[in-house]
């Protein structure tokens, strides 16, 4: 199943409150539309989320524009990463899990301590950004890489900017002759796990390890979560990272270009969400599993194969119907154009698509 391009963004108003930076994931505030599942019920209780640190400047978002019209509801939000969400949910400790990568196939084989008896956890997508590679060098204002030439210097087989592989790709460029300092994530993390994929579909022979959401080699320094790795690399002169492009904020850190098929794009959260829209999903998943199988190797103008999809985690049918309810309208509240297009403001990702909403609004409305 292909999904369909994305809508464009300014058809779309929105409220002055849900796109206010940095605000509390228990401050709230009214949305300019109350149209979603959730909105018009007078939501009451506690969800406790873990997961994505990618996700967490949409969840502060969306957490407020959701309890500004539900006073009564909380939802807490701790973004330690995606495989401390997953593990955090599949154990009980967390309602929701939030997560860069769907659940493995292992996990879905084992029991979720929430998810009613015969029941599993189901992959619900709610937001699209692009990966950079972003890189902090003094004087180096327009770098150009492909993926063999990233896979080696995340690998630690290019050790130098200056190294033949990098100036043929940049010529006229300023490129130092200092040593690569890469940061990378210490924590098991879904943007790692998106970042190897896409490493190892367009770079096999280079990167020579499969997709994983642990990093896989012993090379530069390590900094738990989004905003760990952001503040090393700004800290460290000559070095380079791969983080949501939503981390980047005022760190002052550049992105590369990507090479993709026989040009160079800059990074966009529309070319990241033509991919995710040109790929299908993954096969074999239950019929409200939305897990989507990235196109790595899309080469249409404009894309950004460099990719993540990040979903809520939750069960299809919970123990606690109460619970169940609350996830539930949650997840229909976060697919409204309203609250997608708040998160696009505050950390830069793509909306899904309005084929893509209506499907996880089904599949969130049939959480019981």
């Amino acid at each position: 199943m292909k999904l369909s391009r994305i809508a464009p963004l300014g058809a779309v108003a929105l409220a002055t409150a849900l796109v206010l930076a940095g605000c509390a994931s228990n401050e709230g505030s009214t949305p300019a539309s109350s149209s979603s599942g959730s909105a018009g019920a007078a939501l009451t209780g506690t969800l406790n989320g873990i997961g994505s640190s990618a996700q967490g400047a949409a969840q502060t978002v969306w957490i407020a524009g959701i309890q500004g019209i539900n006073p009564n509801l909380t939802i807490n939000y701790d973004p330690q990463g995606s495989g401390a969400g997953r593990k955090s949910f599949i154990s009980g400790a967390a309602d929701y899990a939030g997560s860069d990568a769907a659940l493995k196939d292992e996990e879905l084989a084992g029991t979720f301590a929430l998810c009613a008896s015969g029941t599993k956890g189901i992959d619900l997508p709610v937001y699209i950004s692009p990966i950079a590679v972003a890189y902090n060098v003094d004087g180096l204002t327009d770098l150009k890489l492909d993926a063999p030439t990233i896979a080696k210097i995340f690998s630690g087989k290019i050790t130098k900017w200056n190294d033949p592989a990098i100036v043929a790709l940049n010529s006229g460029a300023k490129l130092p002759s200092a040593s690569i300092t890469v940061v990378h994530r210490s924590d098991d993390s879904g943007t790692t796990q998106n970042f190897t994929d896409y490493l190892a579909q367009n770079a096999a022979a280079e990167w020579g390890k499969p997709a994983n959401q642990t990093f896989p080699y012993q090379v530069g320094d390590a900094a738990k979560g989004t905003s760990g790795v952001a503040e090393a690399a700004k800290n460290a002169k000559n070095s380079i990272t791969y983080i949501d492009e939503s981390g980047i904020g005022t760190t002052g850190l550049k992105v590369a270009e990507l090479k993709v098929g026989s040009t160079f794009n800059k990074i966009s959260a529309e070319g990241a969400a033509a991919v995710v829209n040109d790929s299908p999903l993954v096969s074999g998943r239950a019929a409200n599993d939305l897990a989507i199988k990235i196109n790595r190797t899309d080469t249409q103008a404009n894309a950004w194969p460099l990719v993540l999809v990040s979903y809520v985690i939750g069960c299809q049918q919970y123990k606690d119907a109460a619970k169940a309810k609350l996830v539930s309208d949650y997840v229909k509240y976060i697919v409204t154009p309203e609250a997608q297009a708040a998160a696009a403001k505050q950390a830069g990702s793509a909306p899904l698509s309005s084929e893509l909403a209506a499907k996880v609004n089904t599949a969130a409305a049939s959480i019981k």
